[in-house]
């Protein structure tokens, strides 16, 4: 089972002027509700705890594994720009950084190199982090579909800034054409 975790989070993928363009605000009054409401939207659909089940802005993740139990390693959280490095307890519980030679990655899938084996891990009870791979991921250009999705969900929280009317109680969902926007690009697992 793969625990994934963010090292460093992303840029926002949409700034604050984008936004008040969107919006039609000229002003700085609300600059700072503006850019809540962008990183509210980012942070819904993002990274490992978003609804799209990849990475959106450019961040580095940690996933952690209890074993090279898995041949070949899929990594979470498309897409994968580059692995950093691979750390793993050995069996005497000694933090070992995995060889380079060892392994071979393609498309965000990790699997041993042509000859070679993965290492034995320190075993746990339990659940474990005994193989940790930090890995980079992201768009370099995020795609415009979810940038116009981001821009349009910014958009509903400040036209609409209760979740709740007088006299009735609804949730204001995320709307058709965000989720027609953002559809082609959710990875589900």
């Amino acid at each position: 089972m793969q625990r994934v975790v963010v090292i460093t989070p992303p840029e926002r993928v949409v700034n604050l002027d984008q936004a008040k363009q969107h919006l039609r605000v000229d002003g700085d009054d609300d600059d700072a509700l503006i850019a809540a409401f962008i990183d509210a939207a980012t942070g819904h659909i993002d990274g490992p705890d978003g609804w799209l089940g990849r990475a959106i802005g450019e961040q580095t993740l940690e996933a952690g594994l209890d074993g090279f139990i898995y041949d070949p390693i899929t990594l979470p959280y498309p897409p994968v720009i580059a692995v950093t490095d691979i750390v793993y307890d050995d069996t005497a519980g000694v933090e070992r950084t995995l060889d380079p030679a060892v392994y071979e990655i393609r498309d965000g899938v990790i699997g041993t190199a042509w000859g070679k084996s993965w290492p034995s891990t320190r075993a746990y009870r339990g659940s474990s982090r005994s193989v940790r791979i930090r890995y980079r991921a992201g768009y370099d250009t995020v795609p415009a579909p979810i940038v116009v999705a981001i821009l349009l969900m910014v958009g509903d929280m400040y036209r609409n800034r209760e979740t709740a009317g007088v006299g009735t109680l609804s949730a204001v969902p995320m709307s058709v054409s965000v989720d027609a926007l953002l559809g082609p690009f959710r990875v589900y697992t």
